[in-house]
């Protein structure tokens, strides 16, 4: 990559300017330029050099290293399994499938084992199974295919929006209505691209119906069911409505209350219900995950404050 210094970066800091211009978290580019994978105008700095007009920035990314998911005896909850899927309920903190930071200990390792490697390939070696996601501190439920046929039979149904998915959160502010929908395009955030968020243009539909289900002094119990499903809807939708889902890292407010009184590890975000039709059956089945402790714990404190 070679970028080149206007005068509006003159001045700004190698690591900041290579963030925002190359899409890459400041840990990353900074391990780039202790590496010596990045050069300006032709010699190695440090990472606090400050840009001056004309410089030119070199950036040579290092050779993706091949990985693959090994079975790993790690235990999972299972929910449900036949000869051509398995339903799980991923607990809150756990990686779905393997990816930069996270070699093993994800729960496709742990179905690896399980299942003996039989996971549908169409995915690769990567990410063996895995029809959908939820985020590493969302907890709840998730169905993973043995066979490309259900591999694929999954994904058009999640594709056509045909799949019943209703997530639980508990969310920061008060309520007027019992009920509404959020229908607001989601894309990449303009700045920060390993966030998303709600944008004016060059998003993709995204449809969340919420219903109120308690409402505390501060905070509320929300039920979410997703039209569509893209990366990090739900806390990305509440979010830009001002109501931000409790103990949610990335979108979530400074200073969250609840997280410092109940010493939140993740978002209070739960995915509570699944429904599709059987790749194999043809008849329509639904799963179901009862909150973990962590959730009820805070919503059994806030119900006896109520």
């Amino acid at each position: 990559m070679f970028f080149l210094c206007d005068e509006a970066s003159a001045g700004v800091r190698l690591d900041v300017f290579l963030s925002e211009q190359a899409g890459l978290t400041r840990s990353a580019v900074q391990k780039l330029i202790d590496a010596g994978n990045v050069t300006v105008s032709g010699e190695q700095v440090n990472k606090n050099y400050k840009l001056r007009l004309h410089d030119e920035i070199c950036v040579t990314l290092p050779e993706a290293k091949e990985l693959e998911a090994m079975p790993e005896d790690i235990p999972v909850e299972i929910v449900y399994e036949d000869d051509a899927l398995v339903v799980v309920n991923k607990a809150q903190g756990m990686v779905v499938h393997p990816a930069a930071g996270h070699d093993g200990g994800t729960l496709v390792n742990a179905l690896l084992y399980h299942a003996k490697g039989r996971l549908s390939a169409i995915n690769g070696v990567i990410r063996p199974g895995i029809v959908h996601r939820i985020d590493k501190d969302t907890s709840g439920i998730l169905v993973v295919a043995k066979t490309n046929e259900a591999h694929l039979s999954l994904a058009e149904q999640i594709k056509e929006h045909s799949v019943s998915r209703e997530y639980y959160c508990i969310v920061h502010g008060t309520f007027k209505t019992e009920s509404f929908t959020v229908d607001k395009p989601i894309g990449r955030h303009p700045k920060d691209r390993k966030k998303m968020a709600v944008v004016p243009s060059g998003g993709r539909s995204a449809v969340t119906h919420v219903t109120v289900v308690r409402q505390f002094a501060r905070c509320a119990l929300l039920r979410c069911k997703l039209e569509t499903g893209r990366t990090h809807q739900i806390r990305v939708h509440l979010q830009s409505l001002g109501h931000p889902v409790a103990g949610d890292p990335v979108y979530g407010v400074k200073n969250d209350f609840l997280t410092k009184k109940y010493a939140l590890t993740g978002q209070l975000l739960h995915a509570a219900l699944l429904g599709f039709i059987h790749p194999e059956t043809g008849e329509y089945v639904e799963f179901n995950a009862p909150l973990p402790e962590h959730f009820q714990r805070v919503l059994d404190a806030l119900e006896s404050m109520s």
